[in-house]
């Protein structure tokens, strides 16, 4: 049973649709920004000066693009691993006419460490990383001290981290 339902988990996770896969191929140049070891040109990755949001793992998108839409005034920098994810990402930004979204697909702690610059952030959001529920596995939760302390060293005075879960213990973590 344990077995099937990692799978079933993976599966999950790595299935992308045609129309996903259609947005990789056709978007994915325009709206997102490689990997590298260096500090990211933001003014440049974005053609303005604006403050500039993180998104660590942002799913399907759904909640980026509504806060894109709402606030066209920053900048948003998306993280995520999922080719799944920034293809639905781009559907999105694409059906929505934004301007605001960049998209890294890389491992977030690295894009933090080697390419934003510290006091450079004004906002974090995490929304909903996987709980790890088992606690032998609370080890591999995303929100760890050490994660926290790069993000604050990144985050400009004034700023803001946002983060969610639906899992009790995670969020008293948290």
């Amino acid at each position: 049973m344990h077995t099937q339902h990692i799978k079933s988990f993976v599966n999950r996770r790595s299935h992308i649709t045609q129309g996903q896969q259609e947005a990789l191929d056709t978007w994915l140049k325009k709206w997102s920004l490689e990997y590298a070891p260096g500090l990211l040109d933001v003014p440049t990755a974005f053609g303005r000066v604006a403050p500039t949001i993180l998104e660590i793992g942002f799913g399907m998108g759904e909640t980026t693009e509504q806060i894109a839409l709402a606030r066209p005034g920053d900048n948003f920098l998306g993280v995520e691993v999922f080719n799944a994810g920034v293809g639905a990402l781009l559907k999105r930004i694409e059906g929505s006419g934004l301007t605001n979204i960049r998209i890294i697909q890389h491992d977030a702690v690295e894009v933090l460490r080697d390419m934003v610059a510290p006091e450079s952030l004004a906002g974090v959001h995490i929304y909903f990383p996987d709980p790890w529920p088992k606690t032998r596995h609370h080890k591999r939760r995303l929100i760890q001290p050490p994660l926290i302390a790069l993000l604050a060293s990144r985050m400009a005075p004034g700023s803001y981290i946002h983060c969610a879960t639906d899992w009790e213990h995670y969020a008293m973590q948290m």
